[in-house]
């Protein structure tokens, strides 16, 4: 139970992204006037919500998160397009976003589903590795943003953040393999 004047603070475990995504992704935001933009540094790609709580709350899940990661090794991922939801579960639609392709990422999440319980319509079976662009905005503008090819960008990924998302910013990593 929060204490009087405790916040309570949405988490996750978060993949660090590389420079070349975040500026791919920032430069797209340009071409979506009328939409919700990220500011540099504040794109994300989630691997698993942790929902959300107060500070002891969250020490208890970044607790039972590193446990969960216990011997994750580093996984190769990779941005491959531009896309979009039409409908967002839950904020503006269209949401635009860089898809990204990775097989451990994905082993990683359902792992993690397993330990932490999955959001419906957004993680389990339904989850879909991405990195947000923009929401809202002219839905043919985003349309014909998703139609745009990029150069493929492709990293390893050797550490994980524990993210505070109303903060936007990591608490603390993992360095993989951990």
């Amino acid at each position: 139970m929060p204490v009087a004047g405790d916040s309570l603070t949405v988490y996750s475990i978060n993949v660090p992204l590389p420079s070349a995504v975040t500026s791919l992704a920032a430069d797209l935001a340009a071409d979506l006037p009328l939409a919700q933009r990220r500011g540099r540094g504040e794109h994300t790609l989630v691997a698993k919500r942790l929902g959300d709580g107060d500070h002891t709350t969250y020490a208890r899940r970044e607790a039972q998160g590193r446990e969960a990661l216990r011997g994750q090794p580093a996984f190769e991922a990779r941005v491959s397009g531009v896309e979009q939801f039409e409908t967002a579960v839950t904020g503006p639609s269209p949401v635009v976003y860089l898809a990204v392709e990775s097989p451990g990422l994905v082993a990683l999440h359902e792992r993690l589903c397993e330990r932490f319980d999955p959001v419906d319509d957004m993680e389990g079976d339904e989850y879909v590795p991405h990195v947000t662009v923009a929401r809202g905005g002219d839905r043919d503008t985003a349309a014909r943003l998703v139609e745009r090819d990029i150069e493929p960008v492709q990293w390893t990924v050797d550490e994980l953040a524990f993210y505070d998302a109303d903060r936007n910013q990591p608490v603390s990593r993992v360095s993989l393999p951990a």
